[in-house]
């Protein structure tokens, strides 16, 4: 494929992925939430989500800084932006979503605020796609990245299907040209950028129940197609890990976390 991003993306796109993008962005808003109010989401600012997906952040975004602020979100999946547009449609918000490369971004000195998350980690280029949110922010303006370290997963007790799928989601993001684990590099990536004021906090949701406990076995569904078809995993063995997952979180007295999340944000230098 001739975009980088579109041939980078292990998981289901369009339609397929919503699921997992709406069912994630449930799971993720608390603290997502928390970080934008920390680094000062604030009525009237312009705000730009970068691999915005079906707008779950972008309309949030939206929620609070408009009617005087503006939010862009911008993703290569057009199906996506076209339930993003029709959600902001019925929430009566105004917000552009538009096609965009996020290794080729042209916005210049445009945003208070540039947001992504869970988007560098499945990127060959990834400091290029950073440098680009940092062209695109206003001098002073704040870079926030939300991203993984999926080494950083665990299940109590230990179960063996999810480390399974935690082997085969890193060796499938890999081999696209990705980085299952970046969120350790990421304030050397800010640093290394020019950013300042850059700070760093690390956070793990864990559950016992509800949706985020199936966020694994949801995401493993989801690599089904790009796993199958490097070779790493029959679909006979593929079905078999993934209904133990599912076996395992059913269980109330079993304990399943998200990856180990980075959130790192810096200011723009005037």
């Amino acid at each position: 494929m001739s975009d980088p991003d579109k041939y980078d993306y292990v998981l289901r796109g369009g339609d397929l992925g919503a699921e997992r993008l709406s069912l994630l962005g449930s799971v993720k808003w608390p603290t997502t939430k928390a970080l934008l109010d920390r680094v000062g989401l604030r009525p009237g600012a312009r705000c730009l989500d970068v691999g915005c997906g079906i707008g779950t952040v972008s309309l949030r975004m939206a929620e609070a800084v408009l009617p005087l602020g503006r939010v862009t979100g911008i993703d290569i999946d057009e199906q996506c932006l076209g339930m993003a547009r029709s959600a902001a449609q019925q929430l009566g918000l105004d917000v552009e979503f538009r096609a965009g490369c996020a290794s080729n971004l042209q916005d210049s000195a445009l945003y208070d605020l540039v947001f992504g998350r869970f988007l560098l980690t499945h990127l060959s280029a990834a400091e290029k796609a950073l440098t680009g949110m940092i062209r695109a922010a206003r001098p002073g303006g704040t870079v926030v990245v939300e991203d993984i370290q999926f080494t950083g997963h665990f299940s109590h007790p230990a179960c063996p299907a999810f480390d399974r799928y935690v082997s085969l989601y890193q060796e499938v993001v890999l081999r696209r040209g990705g980085d299952p684990n970046i969120g350790p590099r990421l304030l050397g990536m800010f640093l290394d950028a020019g950013l300042s004021d850059v700070e760093v906090e690390v956070i793990q949701p864990t559950y016992r129940h509800g949706t985020g406990k199936q966020m694994a076995a949801v995401t493993m569904e989801h690599i089904r197609e790009a796993v199958v078809g490097a070779g790493l995993a029959s679909h006979e063995e593929f079905n078999e890990v993934l209904a133990e997952i599912n076996l395992f979180a059913s269980d109330p007295r079993t304990v399943l976390s998200l990856p180990r999340i980075f959130q790192v944000w810096g200011k723009r230098p005037h």
